[in-house]
């Protein structure tokens, strides 16, 4: 039920009432028999205790600050006197949570170590945490979440399922459900695609699918090699780790991925992403390169992980030239890209080809667990259960992915995204002619990367530069004449600044103190990361820029700009300041 400034009311239970006083001083929650006063800061201001605790209170939660001349209570309702314990705090609670969190989880999570939140409730683009804050959310689930939290459609769907009484697990049975979502899913691909077109239901995970992908072709192909990029991710399973760009001691042949900043050629720009094909057509046709023909080639429309770097669309169409004419088929991950997220339903839309085989999670189970591939019929020489997986058919999953799929492609998301994702990048770039930290900002719709260095540092010292060192005097640079040899190409000392890794976790942690949740990446992480729901308006993507260049002021000042962040130890004194501006 909403309210009348359209933001959610908070929901109503018998062991959780609220009272709201109308000007703004103060939030009031009535947990089980005792009452909670809160000030503007989310701080408890004092409390009261009717009759006995009863088993004390079931839920401790903190309202957005209420309008403190007049009282509106629930009717029989004593107003709040006294001073509660401090281990009953809402505050104290969520801390307890995040520490509890840290002896008890693995030492392999991640969000978690940089973003110690504890939501309780969402809505679209805000997240409400336990210690009542407030946060805009440009994660968004690494880009699951198209219609971000808890969108009305993707809840309408998934209530529809369970209120009909159907089988929520079935594993690769046929349903009404499943029929659905594959009828949708097949209306949005290119059609060159759709048109022949098989579907496999993996397990739950986009790494899964990848795997999938690897094994269909190297069944198909009888061949086992594989192509696959620098700054690649293609999930944490074996064989996508082996096709992603930190993997080592695998059979996989790395290709250079144009990434047009920090070129691996030294010279950037369409030159470079023509000279990264022509390496790959050379490597694959010398019969003394190593390289046997391979069984695909996995790749990346833009690489997320890797630094929000967009493939140049020549140089995509070239790979598709470069593998049909050899039979090598293509494979495209789009398990971030998808579902309109680049300003495009699909990203190899942009460019105009057609993949033999596509990657899909994310987005395409509308915040719920699903992947999938699809690819073309010729391809499919699988034996009965060569690929399974117990939960790949996700009922819940599917019928809010239908219900995410049609929502954007009815309302024009897709474009949505690519309009609105222009006009941040073009405020982003205005921002850095004002900031020499920022290197670059770069993206497509609304997923963007802003790529931090340290300016005052010399090209090739540390992190990212492309300077080799030059002081190694047991190094014969001379020719056989006797003559002195430069081998250098003069390139390297116009390069980009070191990356800044420091400086990215710090502008991360000031933004969110300022209420607004990042990601940071890229092959250094320095690039910090926007991935806002597709649903984003221009009023919010002005508070989420207001908000980021405010953290980026503030991170520059910080004395932990150069200092590499501590990881894994939550200290709340870092998280206390209130967010600034007003939510959205």
């Amino acid at each position: 039920m909403g309210t009348a400034n359209g933001r959610a009311a908070v929901p109503r239970r018998k062991d959780l009432l609220i009272a709201r006083d109308p000007s703004g001083s103060l939030s009031l929650v009535r947990t089980r028999d005792i009452w909670w006063a809160f000030n503007p800061a989310g701080q408890c201001a004092q409390t009261r205790t009717n009759g006995t605790p009863g088993g004390g209170p079931a839920v401790v939660a903190v309202t957005e600050p209420a309008p403190a001349s007049a009282l509106v209570a629930q009717p029989g309702a004593a107003p709040p006197t006294g001073a509660p314990p401090a281990a009953d705090r809402p505050t104290v609670a969520h801390e307890g949570i995040l520490r509890r969190q840290s002896l008890r989880e693995s030492a392999a999570r991640t969000y978690a170590r940089s973003l110690p939140i504890v939501p309780v409730r969402a809505r679209g683009l805000t997240i409400e945490g336990a210690d009542g804050r407030r946060y805009l959310d440009c994660l968004s689930g690494a880009g699951t979440l198209a219609l971000g939290h808890n969108h009305p459609v993707v809840l309408e769907a998934i209530k529809k399922v369970i209120d009909s009484g159907a089988p929520l697990h079935v594993l690769d049975l046929a349903t009404p459900v499943k029929d659905a979502f594959t009828t949708e899913l097949f209306a949005t691909l290119p059609p060159g695609l759709a048109a022949d077109a098989r579907v496999q239901f993996c397990g739950p995970a986009g790494t899964d699918a990848v795997e999938a992908a690897l094994k269909l072709v190297r069944t198909a192909t009888g061949r086992s090699g594989l192509l696959s990029f620098t700054g690649a991710y293609h999930g944490m399973t074996a064989g996508a780790l082996d096709a992603s760009g930190g993997a080592q001691d695998v059979r996989v042949t790395r290709l250079p991925y144009p990434y047009d900043y920090r070129c691996p050629f030294g010279v950037g720009g369409e030159r470079a992403a023509a000279l990264a094909a022509h390496w790959t057509q050379s490597l694959l046709d010398d019969p003394k390169g190593g390289v046997p023909r391979p069984a695909g080639m996995i790749l990346e429309p833009v690489q997320g992980e890797g630094g929000v770097i967009p493939a140049p669309d020549g140089w995509l169409r070239r790979m598709r030239e470069i593998t049909s004419a050899r039979r090598i088929p293509l494979i495209v991950d789009e398990v971030q890209t998808g579902v309109g997220r680049t300003g495009a339903f699909w990203a190899v839309e942009h460019s105009g080809i057609v993949p033999d085989v596509m990657v899909m999670s994310k987005a395409i189970g509308g915040s719920l667990p699903l992947a999938v591939i699809v690819y073309r019929a010729e391809l499919d020489a699988w034996e009965p259960g060569a690929h399974a997986g117990t939960f790949r058919g996700n009922q819940l999953a599917m019928a809010a992915g239908a219900a995410t799929m049609r929502y954007v492609r009815e309302n024009g998301l897709a474009e949505r995204a690519g309009t609105l994702g222009a006009r941040m990048l073009a405020q982003l770039r205005q921002l850095a002619a004002e900031h020499p930290v920022i290197g670059d900002v770069r993206g497509r719709g609304l997923m963007i990367g802003v790529e931090l260095v340290d300016p005052e540092r010399a090209v090739g010292e540390g992190l990212g530069g492309d300077r080799a060192d030059q002081s190694d005097t047991s190094v014969d640079r001379s020719s056989e004449d006797g003559n002195s040899q430069d081998w250098s190409d003069g390139v390297a000392e116009s390069g980009p600044a070191p990356a800044a890794p420091a400086l990215a976790a710090a502008v991360q942690q000031e933004c969110l103190r300022r209420g607004l949740i990042v990601e940071v990446g890229g092959r250094h992480s320095a690039v910090v990361r926007l991935l806002p729901p597709l649903t984003l308006t221009d009023e919010q993507a002005v508070a989420v820029l207001d908000r980021f260049a405010d953290a980026l002021a503030a991170a520059e000042r910080s004395p932990y700009r150069t200092q590499p962040p501590r990881q894994g130890q939550y200290r709340p004194e870092q998280y206390r300041q209130e967010p600034t501006g007003t939510s959205c």
